[in-house]
């Protein structure tokens, strides 16, 4: 585990601000043509194409947040008093369940239309 450097160290000096090099082109101020511009791939949002991967994730999510609740739930019934380490399984399977909600109703792909 160490580092390594792409390319040598030019500047001793580090308090010395880098200036441009010998035969180095001068930094243009104007914009770039927007033939020059190289255009960025589309980013594909995760969960929006797949309707059956979201209902799946969404499902299996529901599940297990039940789960988790539900054997957090169970010393309860036999009459033990919950103590703080049940009680925070019990939100984590709220929390879990929640998680499958929001990936199941997809609330932000329904803030805008894709054509």
């Amino acid at each position: 585990m160490g580092s390594s450097l792409t390319r040598p160290l030019e500047y001793s000096d580090p308090f010395k601000l880098p200036g441009p090099r010998d035969g180095a082109l001068p930094v243009s101020p104007t914009a770039p043509d927007a033939a020059e511009v190289p255009l960025s791939p589309a980013q594909t949002p995760v969960f929006k194409s797949c309707w059956s991967c979201r209902l799946l994730s969404g499902a299996g999510l529901l599940g297990a947040g039940a789960y988790v609740y539900l054997m957090a739930r169970r010393p309860m019934k036999l009459g033990i008093a919950p103590g703080p380490g049940t009680i925070a399984t019990m939100t984590l399977g709220i929390c879990i369940g929640c998680w499958g909600i929001v990936i199941l109703t997809d609330p932000k792909g329904k803030g805008y239309r894709v054509a």
